[in-house]
């Protein structure tokens, strides 16, 4: 971060080696008031009214801003008053093609949009960036980081700023293509150890080796289909681990003193606050690595040893919109159809969180839309873009929430409506008069089976009556990971094996009686795990006759179940058995998802 010094010299160097940007003599330090009434000719009376507004209603705001907003200036002379003001230079264009590539690189786009600045060139020692808001200092210091450099302001309009933006970074687009092509061939491992190697300080660039790193995981965590990265300092070094399949895999281990260049890089990207460091902290990116579209969710959390950063991927283009691919079988397939072409009522689908439960709603309003249906949802946050579906995400900060979205989405005239989540009662009681006013609902709530979704509503204060007459069907699911098909190995199974497995000679017989089950190995094809690919197992139980009078006396959830189970409701564990007998999966895999149906 530069200090007064280093501002003072490098406004000095601007203004001297930049001919016409000297900022307006005699002005700097004066009220803003009696700059705009020397330069724009502002009406004393209308600095008046302003003045009595920012002592009143409108406490807090910036003067400028409240003398744009009664009209008596406009929004470039309050810049070009808080230019002379603060003794920067005012500059009415940008020529983008004067800007250097390599220094507009540094600062990613979001930031420079988001910020509006955009670095123009060099002065002395110092780094010219023209600024659309020159009281925003935190953007100016981040900039300074990012720069490696102090920086000298130069006050330009906001739109004046975005659109040098866009020119500069449409200029570059190419020369991003293909450092995206670089980094196909880029060694993870190798960018790590040129970190490690010394350097002689007067030739240190810690800056681009950084860059490349945080892009390499970026791309690697792609590539090999991680769904997260976890970034974990530790007292030593920092843990770099992908979610593979469900599973954590340690991939790097770079030095602890890279923490804070890495840090600030990611949370840069996602347009976070760099310089707090002791909240939590959430953002976004998005960004696009070989021709995919990835939107990156971000989120920070402060430990004993620094900041723990974590990024959940999407990969836009290999989302799954397929009920038929996640795993269904065709009879499930059919009452899954059944469910979501209804009028009215209520469909659930429960899990814990990561089971895939948002994915098979988004799948399943995929199956449905058309033009002849209005489908909202509410989100949190709006992961996957459906075309034709309006989608809107919470923001407790402004009081939308799930139920007060929902309950404006009544007055949409809806066909069909998905809630992410039934949190509280507020929300439930809501979906439920949906439901029963001819409006299809598809939720998800937190339980670990099927039936344990009815006696969640009740704890929540729904009364029970209430559900019997809203619920229609319920959808309890997990995932589990596919064996790989180049290395899984056949083996003969004990009987004990089989019997823990829920191997029945029912099951067993559905799957044309196999006399072989398949175990993990690991080949280069799947990274040495075994495994490649996940797959849904289910549990759907339809809320009919003989469950209804069960809600209806409030029983518990294993009764609800045993019922379902005798009219032929198929569990998560026997689900789950009939795809390792189909070679499909293993039988610990299903264990370690469906502990809770072992009786």
């Amino acid at each position: 971060m530069p200090n007064d010094a280093q501002i003072d010299t490098a406004r000095a160097a601007v203004q001297g080696a930049v001919p016409g940007l000297a900022a307006a003599p005699g002005l700097s330090g004066r009220p803003i008031g009696e700059i705009l009434r020397e330069i724009a000719g502002l009406d004393p009376a209308r600095l008046e009214e302003a003045l009595a507004l920012q002592q009143g209603e409108q406490a807090g705001q910036r003067l400028g801003e409240i003398l744009v907003r009664l009209k008596a200036v406009s929004e470039e002379d309050v810049l070009r008053a808080l230019a002379a003001q603060l003794d920067l230079p005012f500059v009415e264009r940008i020529d983008p093609e004067s800007v250097p590539g390599e220094l507009a690189a540094k600062v990613p786009i979001h930031f420079a949009k988001q910020s509006k600045v955009l670095p123009l060139g060099t002065a002395g020692d110092a780094i010219r960036v023209a600024v659309g808001d020159p009281l925003d200092t935190a953007a100016q210091d981040s900039v300074s980081m990012l720069l490696g450099a102090a920086v000298a302001p130069e006050v330009a309009p906001p739109q004046v700023v975005l659109d040098a933006i866009n020119a500069v970074y449409d200029r570059a687009a190419d020369e991003h293509d293909k450092l995206m092509e670089d980094l196909e061939t880029e060694d993870l491992e190798s960018v790590a150890h040129e970190l490690q190697e010394p350097t002689d300080l007067l030739e240190a660039d810690d800056e681009a080796p950084i860059i490349r790193l945080v892009n390499s995981l970026l791309f690697r965590a792609v590539k090999e289909r991680a769904s997260d990265i976890h970034i974990n300092p530790e007292e030593k070094d920092i843990s770099v681990r992908y979610r593979i399949d469900g599973v954590l895999r340690e991939v790097i281990r770079p030095p602890k003193r890279f923490q804070a260049s890495i840090g600030s890089r990611i949370k840069i990207m996602g347009g976070l606050n760099i310089a707090e460091k002791r909240l939590p902290q959430d953002g976004r990116i998005r960004i696009k690595i070989a021709g995919k579209d990835v939107d990156i969710r971000l989120s920070t959390v402060p430990t004993a040893h620094g900041e723990r950063i974590v990024m959940r991927l999407l990969d836009k283009s290999n989302v799954v919109l397929d009920l038929a691919e996640l795993g269904f079988e065709d009879w499930q397939l059919k009452v899954m159809d059944t469910l979501i072409t209804r009028s009215h009522g209520i469909v659930l689908v429960t899990g814990p969180t990561g089971s895939g439960k948002t994915t098979t709603l988004y799948a399943a309003l995929a199956k449905i839309n058309s033009p002849d249906l209005n489908i909202l949802t509410i989100e949190d946050p709006v992961e996957i873009p459906l075309k034709g579906v309006g989608q809107v995400q919470v923001n407790p900060k402004i009081d939308l929430t799930f139920a007060s979205g929902l309950r404006s989405f009544l007055r949409q005239d809806p066909d069909v409506i998905m809630v992410g989540e039934i949190r509280d009662l507020e929300t439930a009681e809501i979906a439920i008069q949906a439901s029963l006013t001819g409006h299809l609902v598809l939720s998800t709530v937190h339980t670990n089976d099927a039936a344990g979704a009815i006696t969640r509503l009740v704890d929540m204060g729904v009364q029970p009556f209430l559900v019997a007459s809203s619920l229609v069907g319920v959808l309890a699911q997990r995932l589990v990971r596919v064996l790989c098909p180049t290395c899984k190995k056949p083996y003969v199974p004990t009987a004990e094996e089989r019997a823990l497995a829920g191997l029945t000679p029912e099951i067993l017989r559905q799957a044309g009686n196999p006399t072989h089950l398949y175990k993990a190995v690991g080949c280069p094809a799947c990274n040495h795990t075994g495994y490649q690919g996940r797959t849904g197992i289910y549990e759907l139980m339809m809320v009919d006759d003989d469950v209804r009078p069960l809600i209806l006396k409030s029983v518990d959830a294993t009764t609800i179940k045993r019922a379902a189970v005798e009219r032929g409701m198929v569990t998560l564990m026997e689900h789950g058995a009939y795809k390792v007998a189909r070679g499909i999966t293993t039988a610990a895999e299903v264990l370690s998802v469906t502990a809770e149906d072992i009786r």
